[in-house]
Parts: structure tokens; sequence; C-alpha cells
């Protein structure tokens, strides 16, 4: 029985194009050695299995190498033969986890000094440099600032972030990237045709998705999954060997979902939690399910890290399900996912994430209209006038059928047909509409004013009832003129604000008037709130001063920069606090105050 090599050592890449998924690094190396500029010190970083240390080897032997091909060692040489051969005088590993201490460095600077016996350069491999004390760290800068010529340094860390700024600084440094799940699935398959294993496409993207990046992980979990299946990967056997759960898990519960059988549903979550599953680990996997899904919809399916027949398969669930189904099912899974480690019941939380998403699923599937769930009632326009009584315009309703002689006709209610309401409440709807109430709730709707509304209101009620019977569009009315009634009135509208609002005058002194819209800008968000709360009232003092007769409306932009271009006289804040408070002026007399 031959000895066994683990595959992450058996086939460990011996040269730059063997290398895999970190191509931009291994092309700047081989032209940095081909062009002879060579640093004395380099970084490689990034997160475990990626290749860093692979690579500092690569380099530290192409670079010592007699006899090089391009940027790449010819591996006949005496150099690579004695790299080869664990026999290398010349290149030093060293391992700064158990070699951390100042002693340590000490004995690097003396072996520093030495002469190469074959090449021209020394090599220096420090691996997981980070984990070198701060002492050492210090001892280390001078050497690694000013090296001999012959010594050229390559550390090797999993956490940049813990070195030291002067060491970063002395160095080139290398970020390594996470290996692509393309890039592992398509070396694991030379691997398995290469050691003649069968496999399936789903396991070894199975395999590729578990390894998170780091290809020594992924060749572990190839030798265990082999091992354990006997030379033919079947993917619910690698699954099980993984202990991850399987893609068909969660293609049989969006179906589930979708056909809003939350039933099924909960049935198959406790199927999962049986085989020892977390609710956490199955409602992370369905988060992310969701998320391919959606991208699996358009020209995004390429960020999903997934290769042939699987793909296809997300491409297809993905047409059966709608972009408002996806956006619902992974708002509520990431919201659950949030709130997952702090319940008391953690199934029950998951097991209501799923009913809510297979609720989604049901209404999906309901074939009734959705206006016909959402139709909103016709409502009553009213207007009060002044004396307090109200004019309610009804919408309009089917001419009622022919009645008997026999049969005397129904009493309508009073309020049903405007016809029959009395001569006092047609002449108060043929008045102008009255300012609106103080301390009222003030409404907006998008692209018409409050005054627009009253106006078309009040030509409404107006009407006789025989023209109401049929419903006519509301035109919005722009005066023309708007622009230039508020331009020469300008000066009489700012008297007005400052009357009745002085607070408001620092917005509207530099207002802007394009058509029948007033654009403003405020110093602060809680100007813009007030005046927002007010807007209705300021509309209607600006129509009234300039003179407009027309919808208008107000824009208002936030502006930390903005100033007042005058100051408020203090006169006229004293003014308005005593109109707004009688009683100030009682109470500075009662306090003997002066006004500051």
């Amino acid at each position: 029985m031959s000895e066994f090599i683990v595959s992450a050592r058996k086939y460990r890449p011996a040269t730059f194009q063997s290398v895999v998924g970190q191509q931009s690094i291994t092309s700047t190396l081989k032209n940095a050695i081909e062009r002879g500029q060579l640093a004395h010190a380099y970084l490689f970083c990034g997160p475990r299995g990626v290749g860093k240390t692979t690579c500092a080897r690569i380099f530290a032997k192409a670079i010592n190498c007699l006899s090089p091909i391009g940027a790449e060692a010819c591996n006949e040489c005496e150099s690579c033969r004695a790299f080869n051969e664990g026999r290398s005088m010349n290149i030093h590993e060293l391992d700064a986890a158990s070699n951390n201490s100042v002693d340590d460095i000490r004995s690097l600077i003396e072996q520093v000094r030495i002469m190469p016996q074959i090449g021209k350069y020394s090599l220096f491999i420090i691996d997981e440099v980070h984990m070198l004390s701060s002492q050492a760290f210090n001892a280390f800068l001078k050497t690694l600032e000013e090296p001999p010529r012959h010594a050229v340094f390559i550390l090797a860390t999993t956490e940049k972030h813990k070195i030291i700024p002067t060491i970063l600084s002395r160095c080139q440094v290398y970020d390594f990237n996470r290996i692509r799940v393309e890039d592992s699935v398509a070396y694991l398959r030379y691997i398995a045709d290469k050691e003649g294993v069968r496999y399936d496409e789903e396991s070894l993207n199975l395999i590729a998705q578990k390894a998170d990046g780091g290809m020594r992980d992924a060749l572990s979990m190839f030798d265990k999954a082999v091992s354990f299946c006997n030379a033919d990967l079947q993917y619910k056997q690698v699954a099980q060997t993984l202990n991850v759960l399987d893609y068909d898990t969660y293609f049989t519960m969006t179906e589930q979902l979708l056909a809003g059988d939350y039933t099924q549903a909960l049935i198959r979550f406790d199927e999962v939690l049986a085989k020892g599953f977390s609710g956490q680990t199955f409602m992370a996997g369905l988060n992310q399910h969701m998320r391919d899904l959606l991208l699996a919809k358009g020209p995004a399916i390429t960020l999903i890290e997934l290769t042939g027949t699987l793909l296809e398969r997300y491409r297809r669930q993905a047409e059966s399900c709608s972009t408002e189904f996806l956006f619902g099912a992974i708002s509520i899974l990431t919201d659950a996912d949030g709130r997952i480690k702090q319940s008391s019941n953690q199934r029950l939380l998951v097991e209501l994430g799923l009913m809510k998403i297979a609720s989604l699923g049901k209404k999906k599937n309901d074939d009734t209209p959705l206006e016909e769930h959402y139709t909103l009632p016709d409502l009553p326009s009213t207007i009060t006038t002044a004396g307090g009584s109200a004019i309610v315009s009804q919408p309009a309703q089917p001419a009622p059928a022919p009645q008997s002689a026999e049969q005397p006709a129904p009493v309508a209610p009073k309020v049903a047909a405007p016809a029959e309401q009395s001569t006092s409440s047609r002449e108060t709807a043929s008045e102008p509409a009255p300012r609106p109430i103080a301390g009222a709730r003030r409404s907006s709707i998008a692209g018409m004013s409050i005054t627009s509304m009253m106006n078309s209101l009040s030509q409404s009620a107006a009407q006789p009832a025989e023209s109401q019977s049929v419903k006519e569009p509301v035109i919005t009315d722009i005066d023309e003129g708007c622009e230039q009634k508020i331009t020469d009135k300008r000066q009489a509208v700012l008297d007005a604000i400052l009357n009745e609002r002085p607070r408001f005058v620092v917005a509207f002194e530099r207002m802007k008037v394009c058509g029948n819209i007033i654009e403003v800008e405020v110093p602060s968000q809680t100007l813009y709130e007030e005046i927002m709360r007010s807007k209705t009232e300021i509309l209607l003092l600006i129509a009234r001063t300039a003179g407009v007769n027309g919808t208008m409306d107000l824009k208002i932009n936030v502006n930390e920069v903005v100033r007042a271009a005058r100051p408020i006289k203090l006169e006229d804040r004293i003014r308005h606090m005593n109109e707004k408070n009688p009683m100030l002026l009682e109470l500075k007399k009662v306090l003997d105050m002066e006004y500051e």
C-alpha cells in the first residue's frame, strides 16, 4: 500500500501558472523577476488557504534559479533541485508563531549576514508575522529597512491589521483575494480527473462554497468526501459528510412557500431540525437561496457563485417567483435573523417567518384582481361654512327605477341630493372659500394646492343637481401671471410673512418663483418641518397678497449654509409674541423686565 499524501500537499502549485485565483499577483511577481526589479521586503496578506506561502516559495525558487525560463524556475539546476529536495541553504522559513521573541529575531539578523552559497539571494520567509511581539518588531525594523544586497524578506500573515505601520511602510504589500467558487470547482475537477474520482457538479459546488474561498480547506473537504463516498462523489452523501443542508431542501421549501402551503413548509422545517441543524443555520441558508433567486431573474445572475446545471436550476425556479415575493421573503428572513439570538423560542420565530412568507405566496396565487381587494369607497367632499353648516356632495348614484302610482316614492335623505338643499345653503356655497380653521389638520395632495381643491369643491357645490349626475375630471387652473404677480409684490409678500410668521422670513427672502412653484431654502430641518406644517396657510397668504388666482406649490430645500439676508428686528419678534400671548406684556410689567 503506497503512502497517502493529502491533496493539499500533493497538488500544491509549483509554478506561477498553476496558482489558482491570484492571477494579478502572480503576473506582478513575474514581471518583477523578468525586469530585475526586486524589492528587499514583501508582505503577503489575505485569508487562510489562498496561496500566500505557496507564492512565497515559488517566488523564492524563481529568483534564485540559475537557468530561469522567463519568470518560471527551471526545476533542473542545482538551486531548484536543492529547494525541491528540502536541502537549500539559501531559502529559510521561519514560523513567527513559535519564534516571536527578541532573541529569535537576533538569530535571524545573524543569519542575514551570511552570503548565499548558490544563486544570488538569501531569502527569508516569515510566516504568521503578526505573531511577533512588539519588541521583536522593533528589533527587526532596522534590518528590514536596510538589509544586505543579497537578502530578501517575504512576510506572510492572515491579520494585516495587527502589523505595525512602521513594518508596513518598509514592505511591498500584496493583498490575496478569496478564491472564487468557479476557480475552486475547476481545480477540484482537475484533481478528481487526475485521481480517477467520479463526481457530479453539485458535489464540487457544495465543497467549494463550504470552503469559503480557501483552496486548502476545499482540498481537505475533497479528501474527506472521497473517503466517505468511496471515490464516487454523490451530492446527497457529500452534503451529509460536510454537515450542510443540500440545495434540494431549499428548492423544495421555496416551492411550498410559493404555493402558500405553510403546513408542508413547517413539516419540512421539522425534518431539518431532526437532522441536527439549528434554526439559524436553516434561515441563513434560505435567505441566501432567496437572494440567489432574485439575482437569477436578470443580468445579475453572474453574481451567483454557482456553475453548470445548478445555475440553470436557479434560473428555472426564479421564473416562477415574482420580484415582490422574493423581496418580501428576504426582508422577513433578514429581520428574523437579527432577532433569533435574543429569542427565547427560536423555533417559533422561524416558523412564524415561514408562515409570513407562505402568505405572500398565497396572495400571489390568488386569482382575484388586486383592485377588488383594495377598492376604496367614494368619499364625500365637504366644505365647512362660516355658519357651521356643511354642504356635502355625494358621488353620483344610479337613477332609481320609476315608481308605480300605488307606491309612494321613498323619502331621500337630506344630504343625498344637492338639489333638495335649502336656498340659504346654495347661497353660502357661492361665497368664496373660507380660510382654513386655525389648528385644523392640514393635508396636501401632490400636484394640487389646498386653494385649488377648495375652489374646485366650491364650483362643484354651486352647480345644479342635474350636472352632478355625470362625473367630470377636476381641472386644475394655473394663473399664467403667477410668477410676475409674486415678483411685483415681492416686498409686500415678505412684509405679510414677517407680520404673520417672522421665523419664515429667512427662507422667503431668497425665494425663487418659477411659474406657479415657489422654491425656498431653509437652514435647518426644524424650520423645514415648521414651514411644511404651515404650508397651506403660507400659500393662501401669498396668493391673497399678490392677487394670484390659481394653484400654487411650495418646494423647500434644506441648506445649512443659508443665513438671513437681513436680521429680524427685535420689535417684530416682540409684536409677534404679544399677538400670540397677550399675557406676556402683563408679565413684563409685573416682573419689571426689559426686552433683550
